[in-house]
């Protein structure tokens, strides 16, 4: 990961230390984070629910800005740790809404080529 770069992406959507945490491997942003990234970029995201079902559910975002766009998806399976699902909550949609979102916003705005991923994105990115 390139420190440097990193370095410039937090002055730029002016992020301090609560925005983001070190996890294992990764840096993570948090949701607050992702959030100032998308209002100081003025990104416009929108869904496609692909599949949503009581226990499952996919979400496609289409993020645009500055006339580029991406799609990228987000998923929710829910289930009692990881061999029987990514999410311990109820709320599927929602979460593979925000997972949907987190990744078009970080892709978007160059983070994700950076090795930094949204704490939505997996239980395991909660800030302990």
């Amino acid at each position: 990961m390139n420190k440097d770069k990193l370095l410039v992406l937090y002055k730029k959507y002016e992020l301090d230390k609560e925005d983001f945490f070190k996890h294992q491997h990764y840096t993570i942003i948090t949701r607050q984070g992702i959030d100032k990234i998308q209002a100081k970029e003025q990104i416009y995201v929108s869904y496609e629910v692909i599949k949503c079902e009581p226990n499952f559910a996919v979400f496609k975002a289409k993020a645009v800005k500055d006339g580029k766009m991406i799609e990228t998806f987000g998923s929710a399976l829910k289930g009692e740790g990881y061999k029987d699902g990514n999410t311990n909550t109820w709320y599927v949609a929602e979460m593979a809404e925000k997972r949907a979102m987190s990744r078009a916003v970080l892709k978007l705005t160059g983070f994700y080529e950076l090795g930094v991923f949204g704490e939505d994105e997996s239980e395991s990115f909660k800030k302990k």
